[in-house]
């Protein structure tokens, strides 16, 4: 079935730092694409970062949305079933409810977290 847990949202002052966590279990981390998104209020849901899966020499790749850019990043423990989104620089417009989405290289199969709440003040 697969379970996704997220964690490390809260509160904090404009141009600090959070790192989210996102931990899987159930089903094979490693072959799987992992993706940061997150909701505003009144907008719809976004990506922010993706990290690919590693293969036989091709190692992992990230993408960014234009606004996470140098701000942002992420990255994957395979041997934790983890994936993290370091966050720092953080404004006002960054906050949302961040979701992490697993997606599988082989099957397509994928699964959400139920979110993380990141509040960042002014």
């Amino acid at each position: 079935q697969g379970r996704l847990v997220e964690s490390g949202g809260g509160l904090v002052q404009s141009g600090g730092s959070l790192r989210l966590s996102c931990v899987g279990s159930g089903f094979t981390f490693s072959v799987c694409a992992l993706n940061w998104y997150r909701q505003a209020p009144g907008k719809e849901r976004e990506l922010v970062a993706t990290i690919t899966s590693s293969i036989p020499s091709a190692p992992a790749t990230t993408s960014y949305a234009d606004s996470a850019k140098g701000r942002f990043t992420i990255s994957r423990d395979d041997a934790r079933s983890t994936v993290y989104l370091q966050m720092n620089s953080l404004r006002p417009e960054d906050t949302a409810v961040y979701y992490c989405n697993v997606v599988s290289r082989i099957t397509g199969w994928t699964r959400w977290g139920q979110g993380t709440q990141v509040t960042v003040s002014s």
